[in-house]
């Protein structure tokens, strides 16, 4: 119960948080979590990768088609990660795109400068 209630917070906190960088952007960071909010357990627990992760990456890739959708998804994951903190595991995160079989077009890191994706 504890773990829905921090997703239901990180999400909500990104949703305020991107509110105002989304005028360019269809995609919002609400969408955005919501598609990879199944993924948070395998990425701050481990075990195995849900399916639904992975349902929820593929209609993520699928929807950002322009470049500041791909920027926006970027800036919204790159909150997300930052919410989870020491939970985060990025190896597991960065990952996520080739072990589901979808090539996303930047790399998953708390690194990636969102300004240049294209």
């Amino acid at each position: 119960m504890a773990g829905v209630m921090k997703l239901a917070c990180l999400v909500l906190a990104c949703m305020i948080v991107a509110g105002p960088i989304t005028a360019n952007a269809a995609l919002t960071c609400g969408t955005v979590n919501s598609n990879v909010a199944p993924c948070i357990g395998y990425i701050t627990q481990g075990g195995p990768l849900p399916r639904a992760c992975c349902t929820g990456v593929s209609k993520l890739n699928s929807m950002a088609r322009t470049t500041p959708d791909r920027q926006q998804a970027c800036r919204c994951l790159k909150t997300a990660a930052s919410a989870l903190g020491p939970n985060l595991n990025a190896g597991r995160a960065a990952g996520i795109p080739k072990a589901c079989g979808v090539s996303v077009p930047f790399p998953i890191s708390t690194n990636t400068n969102c300004n240049n994706v294209k």
